[in-house]
């Protein structure tokens, strides 16, 4: 049955390429839910949605994307403006599922898509709160290593099918392991070296999910690739806030002391490393992979 639906899909790939997007979109609706409400310790099934004043919402007002814009986003039932991040998120979640579906296999891009929902989930909930749930970072390890255990294709391997299986597997362990080692002892370093803490525990069981997915590769572009978009995004950041803060009146020195500094102390890391495996996971690991390939070469050949 999978081997006549991989040849249907072969046959008509955009057509599946738009379900994909599609069900990105409703996925990414249930993720909205899931960020605001697993950092409240409130249940993401029941109950249903509801509105700020409390009212539940019909269903036909909770269509992903299209109800925001034919209620050109106020809720029907009160007037009250309802954030843009809700239909961006589900957006965002279509167009990353619609392209992972064109990228690789459908089982591939089944476990692809729980990947990318997990970034998503725990991007937003740190960028809210900074925090990532231990279900994203801990249960998403846990899940990669299971899922590289039952779909080896996830990591590339093939051959015989329990020898592959293991294969993948062990991948999966051994990133997860690499990843969560290397961006603990940089933390650590760090913290010595500034003498406060650089790094939350919560980036380090999320550097070792993204292990789990993409390999000790993955984990290291994810570290590396995450700290090169985190001085992208931070710096023009910190630059736009110590130029405003020469506008503002200060009531103390300490408030001038503090003013950039906690600013730039209050981003969380954890969205810039799922940038970076995500970069990675949609076709960047052909170049990384490439680079760790040449220069182990080199380095066992001398």
């Amino acid at each position: 049955m999978l081997e006549t639906f991989e040849y249907v899909n072969e046959d008509f790939p955009l057509l599946f390429s738009i379900l994909a997007a599609f069900f990105g979109a409703i996925v990414g609706s249930f993720l909205n839910v899931c960020i605001y409400r697993i950092p409240a310790e409130r249940s993401i099934i029941f109950p249903g949605s509801t509105c700020a004043c409390g009212r539940a919402i019909p269903f036909y007002h909770n269509i992903p994307i299209l109800s925001w814009l034919f209620l050109r986003g106020r809720a029907k039932c009160c007037g009250e403006r309802f954030s843009i991040r809700y239909p961006a998120i589900e957006l965002l979640t279509a167009v990353l599922f619609f392209w992972v579906w064109s990228i690789y296999p459908p089982v591939v891009a089944l476990a692809g898509m729980l990947f990318v929902a997990f970034l998503i989930c725990a991007t937003f909930i740190d960028l809210d709160h900074m925090i990532i749930p231990d279900r994203f970072s801990i249960g998403g390890m846990v899940l990669g290593v299971v899922l590289s255990f039952l779909i080896p294709s996830l990591h590339q391997v093939g051959g015989p099918a329990v020898a592959s299986n293991i294969q993948s597997g062990i991948t999966a362990m051994v990133g997860a392991l690499i990843g969560a080692g290397l961006i603990y002892w940089i933390a650590v370093l760090g913290e010595i070296v500034f003498r406060k803490p650089a790094m939350g525990e919560g980036d380090v069981k999320f550097v070792g999910f993204i292990g789990a997915f993409c390999g000790w590769q993955g984990a290291v572009f994810a570290m590396f690739g995450g700290a090169l978009v985190g001085s992208i995004i931070l710096l023009p950041c910190l630059l736009v806030a110590r130029l405003m803060g020469k506008n503002e009146n200060k009531e103390s020195p300490e408030d001038a002391e503090e003013g950039p500094v906690q600013f730039g102390m209050q981003v969380p890391f954890g969205p810039m490393l799922a940038a970076a495996g995500l970069i990675y996971f949609l076709g960047f690991h052909v170049y990384v992979d490439a680079y760790f390939a040449d220069f182990a070469a080199f380095f066992f050949a001398r």
